[in-house]
């Protein structure tokens, strides 16, 4: 499944927010320094999915706050609940 993201780099949590658009907006507490952000980000969809961290890849924006996120190994549904209790 590839997901579309908004990146928000330098928050004060990491935290996964409501969609805008396409996107979903994501909050790291990193900043986008050496690919830092991007790793924050692929970190918490990986614990949030529960899911291996090599299951989550950054197809596109990796220097954008806009990305394109693909997640190998899961069903789109276990997927969409998980994110959706994710609070």
């Amino acid at each position: 499944m590839w997901l579309s993201v908004k990146v928000q780099p330098r928050a004060s949590a990491n935290e996964i927010g409501e969609p805008i658009g396409n996107e979903l907006k994501i909050k790291v507490s990193a900043p986008p320094v050496d690919a830092a952000a991007n790793e924050a980000l692929l970190r918490l969809l990986s614990d949030t999915l529960d899911c291996p961290r090599g299951a989550v890849q950054l197809l596109r924006g990796q220097t954008s706050r806009h990305k394109v996120v693909a997640i190998f190994g899961m069903e789109i549904a276990s997927i969409l609940q998980k994110l959706d209790r994710r609070e």
